[in-house]
């Protein structure tokens, strides 16, 4: 009887840690795997270093992407998440040896308008937001303009990019296989995140 007592007991032990086994491997929430969000032009950054009371401030990122900051002067963190900007201005620090071992907390005080704009044949051209903690791809963009026209070439969707260095990238994205579910489709080009300032360009097909 003792020893059908210790095997149940035993029992209930090993079933109890699978299933705290089985709870931490549950996926991640949704809000975690998320899109982190990237710094991006005006963004309003307020930047502390621990014990470091003096150097706190709160700067506006420029033209060219970057913060001024108190002895380091220029650090360029557009286009970078949040932590990789802490990570930017910890360097800074440390590199012209101001700090030994900085650590920085970076807080965005006001977003910068993250808008995309979309022009040619769609129903309903114009400035869209973009979510603030996601992205939006080409083809989400699309459907939210109200779909193609009647005259669309949506197989030559172009996307222009600017980034703060001045450099120029367009895009070239078969929308209309997407949208159709075509064998020739490219799941790649639904794979490009529209980023703040894209234009998006949707063409004449010749008749």
């Amino acid at each position: 009887m003792f020893k059908r007592i210790l095997y149940l007991l035993f029992l209930s032990a090993s079933l109890m840690g699978s299933l705290v086994h089985a709870q931490s491997k549950a996926p991640a929430p949704a809000s975690q795997t998320a899109l982190a969000y990237k710094v991006t032009l005006t963004d309003l950054l307020r930047i502390d270093i621990y014990q470091e009371d003096d150097l706190r401030t709160i700067s506006r990122v420029d033209s060219k992407g970057n913060i001024n900051l108190p002895l380091v002067s220029e650090v360029h963190v557009a286009g970078l998440t949040v932590s990789e900007a802490q990570k930017a201005v910890e360097n800074a620090y440390r590199d012209g040896r101001y700090l030994r071992s900085p650590q920085v907390t970076i807080n965005v005080e006001a977003y910068a308008a993250r808008e995309v704009s979309i022009q040619g044949q769609v129903r309903s051209p114009g400035r869209y937001p973009l979510p603030i903690e996601t992205s939006m791809t080409v083809l989400e963009l699309v459907t939210r303009a109200g779909g193609f026209t009647d005259t669309a070439k949506g197989t030559a969707v172009n996307v222009t990019r600017v980034s703060p260095e001045g450099k120029k990238q367009v895009f070239t994205i078969d929308v209309d296989s997407l949208l159709k579910g075509k064998d020739r489709a490219n799941i790649g080009d639904n794979s490009l995140m529209l980023e703040p300032g894209d234009i998006v360009f949707v063409p004449e097909r010749l008749i």
